[in-house]
């Protein structure tokens, strides 16, 4: 992709603006392409970067991103931290919810405890594997009385949260949306299962308000919150969404103005490339998710061949990443051979990449078809069978690549593993995700977005009955490995810790507990004149604090 990349140093070309989409007073909206359905504004049920978008745009935490990432102010002015670094007291500034309540700390309290209570699949983010907030785990596992959650409003302007440990990265937690507010008072007034299903059912704080909004639907609309409390800094009057969903109509709808801000992939980055009309307007950001395989791991499914390693390891060397990468995603994506993904989680002391070393593991993982050849016949004795018979499931919403990625893997599978038959199964995302999650599947092509910048965003996963080990894996070693980075000897010894973590992700990769393939970029088009997106390979990848339309 080196072309690709030369062309993002090129100087900008003169083009026509787009803004063609319009508030009902006529103000210029931002038109942003979205590449599946939001799925949930509850923060509870929200577990994709399309809802967790739109969410922030909406909502205030206590903390935001900084356009460099860093966690600063939002609805904490301030806050104080122990002497032994368990204890956090925020300061709230004045705030307002869009129905001219004022934002208090017991929004914080009543959204939270309810995240524990009712225990959905982001709860875990509070829990000792890392948001490490007193009692959570006997709340969120043992149905423990929510009320024992180490967080309290000491009054209306005063938040209070408890650690179990120190946690260091802790204030860049509050910036995600599971740790946002919810006004008690307006949530106890609606329907059972209403909340955030409407603009009439979602209360807002932050920059934005919802305007236009019904689940299942392919567009949304936001507005300008007048009644914000940094409002003199936003610019941008709206901004409507619209899922699109393939590259080719991506582009479609940037080159006829429809829209301001799209991705594309494959072939159609080649068009932009050779469009001078398009290639200034070309941005690659690192979106930070980790595409991978996951494998189910129980005797539910296909008689529980694939919770042999062997047979695992010949699956991850027999795919070849590179031509993943270059040949159908296209889009300046980093084929990917370590369960943490490069270029987003650094250490404090050292400030080297987590990940930088890609061939690390390639004992375990990369494209070898004599390795591949070699676990396959160690899997079949191990197995007493000759022929494996697998579905790979895969959304047919995420973005036109990934049915192409799907195909190519099988295409490499079948042809460097005899005896090897992988059937297709393309679904919704949520349909997908409904499926690994109740453990009704085999293989799954699946990804994983960093939610804060740590190691621990993707290693947490695989802790037993982690709700996002979709592998259904076990390990006693990996647990007490990451027990010890979380709550034991490593919290405050960061190299020790650092090296803890490497120790764990190495079990995974010789485990082959999934087969990572690429690490995802964007290759974004965004019309002359939008000035001001704040991307991030981490938490939320795109924000519009600071948009300007010249």
């Amino acid at each position: 992709m080196k072309k690709l990349f030369a062309l993002l140093m090129a100087a900008m070309l003169l083009v026509t603006c787009a803004f063609t989409a319009a508030s009902a007073e006529g103000e210029k909206y931002l038109g942003v392409m979205l590449s599946t359905n939001v799925m949930s504004l509850d923060t509870n049920l929200a577990t994709d970067g399309e809802s967790f978008e739109v969410i922030a745009d909406c909502i205030d935490g206590l903390m935001q991103m900084d356009a460099n990432g860093a966690a600063i102010p939002a609805i904490a002015e301030s806050y104080d931290l122990s002497e032994d670094g368990t204890v956090y007291t925020f300061h709230l500034r004045d705030a307002k919810w869009s129905n001219g309540a004022a934002v208090t700390a017991n929004d914080f309290e009543f959204a939270w405890k309810r995240i524990a209570k009712e225990a959905g699949e982001y709860a875990y983010l509070l829990d000792t594997s890392v948001g490490c907030i007193k009692n959570a785990d006997a709340i969120i596992y043992e149905g423990a009385d929510p009320e024992t959650l180490g967080v309290k409003a000491l009054d209306d302007k005063t938040f209070e949260v408890t650690l179990e440990v120190p946690v260091s990265f802790f204030p860049s937690l509050m910036y995600f949306p599971t740790f946002y507010p919810i006004n008690e008072e307006f949530y106890n007034s609606l329907a059972e299962g209403t909340y955030g299903t409407s603009p009439e059912t979602f209360l807002s704080n932050g920059a934005f308000v919802l305007e236009d909004y019904a689940p299942g639907t392919a567009s949304l609309s936001v507005k300008k919150n007048d009644a914000y409390w940094d409002a003199d800094s936003i610019k941008l009057a709206g901004i409507k969404y619209q899922v699109v969903g393939s590259s080719d109509n991506a582009l479609t709808a940037f080159r006829s103005n429809t829209l301001d801000v799209v991705t594309v992939s494959g072939s159609q980055v080649g068009a932009v490339e050779k469009d001078a009309s398009l290639s200034s307007q070309l941005k690659v950001t690192g979106a930070g998710y980790l595409w991978y395989l996951t494998f189910s791991q129980t005797a539910n499914n296909a008689n529980g061949y694939l919770a042999n390693k062997n047979l695992r390891l010949a699956i991850t060397n027999a795919i070849d990443r590179e031509s993943l990468v270059e040949n159908y995603v296209m889009d300046g994506s980093l084929d990917t051979y370590t369960a943490v993904p490069p270029q987003f989680a650094a250490s404090s002391t050292t400030g080297e990449d987590f990940s930088a070393d890609q061939d690390q593991f390639l004992d375990y993982v990369g494209f070898d078809p004599d390795k591949a050849a070699a676990f396959f016949e160690t899997a079949k004795a191990e197995l007493g069978q000759d022929e494996f018979t697998f579905t790979l499931i895969y959304g047919n919403n995420e973005g036109d690549e990934v049915a192409k990625v799907a195909q190519a893997i099988k295409a490499d599978l079948e042809d460097l593993l005899p005896g090897l038959t992988v059937n297709l199964q393309p679904m919704t995302k949520s349909e997908r995700l409904d499926k690994m999650q109740n453990d009704n599947y085999e293989i799954a092509l699946t990804r994983w977005g960093p939610d804060y910048a740590d190691p621990m965003t993707y290693l947490g996963m695989w802790i037993t009955n982690n709700s996002n080990n979709y592998g259904f894996w076990s390990n006693a070693e990996y647990d007490q490995l990451i027990k010890d980075c979380t709550t034991g000897a490593y919290i405050t010894d960061y190299d020790a810790r650092w090296a803890a973590l490497l120790q764990a992700e190495t079990i995974v990769m010789q485990e082959a507990v999934i087969a990572p393939l690429y690490t995802k970029a964007n290759a974004n088009l965004i019309a002359s004149g939008v000035n001001g997106i704040q991307f991030h390979p981490v938490a939320l990848n795109r924000v519009y604090k600071a948009v300007v339309l010249e």
